[in-house]
């Protein structure tokens, strides 16, 4: 079960939080925090498994306890919000295959706006932090293209 939650676990972030696995690889860490994740979620599977509930419904109960301060994901919010309200640049950026590596480099830009506004799951569709991403994503791109062009 350590092995299949683990996978789910990588997996997981491979595809909602490309920005954290980059960052866990830049750092060698990425093995030592997914043993950590699954020891501190390892009481909840042992009460499952003690209960003898359906495999599936203790991977998805653990896997949502697993990914709780991985959601929501900055790197779908923004990526949503690129291709949304930013079409052309998304598009650019998505045909240049930089896409992935942009969206890292905005979250990086909007973590003080993220961190401001306090980000969660809660908030994730005010309006009052939609507009600050989007004017951090706004100076980002200016910033960007006169850089390109300067």
């Amino acid at each position: 079960m350590q092995a299949i939650l683990i996978e789910k676990l990588r997996s997981y972030i491979v595809q909602n939080n490309p920005d954290v696995m980059l960052r866990l690889q830049e750092d060698f860490s990425l093995t030592r925090y997914l043993e950590q994740k699954f020891q501190n979620v390892q009481p909840l599977l042992e009460n499952l498994l003690a209960e003898n509930k359906p495999q599936y419904i203790i991977e998805e109960l653990c896997l949502n306890d697993l990914t709780k301060d991985l959601r929501p994901s900055k790197f779908n919010y923004i990526r949503s919000l690129l291709e949304e309200e930013f079409e052309q640049y998304f598009a650019r950026m998505k045909e240049a295959g930089m896409l992935t590596y942009e969206i890292v480099n905005l979250i990086n830009s909007c973590e003080p706006v993220f961190e401001a506004l306090r980000f969660s799951e809660e908030n994730e569709n005010n309006g009052a932090l939609q507009n600050a991403i989007q004017g951090t994503i706004q100076q980002y791109i200016e910033q960007a293209t006169e850089s390109a062009s300067g």
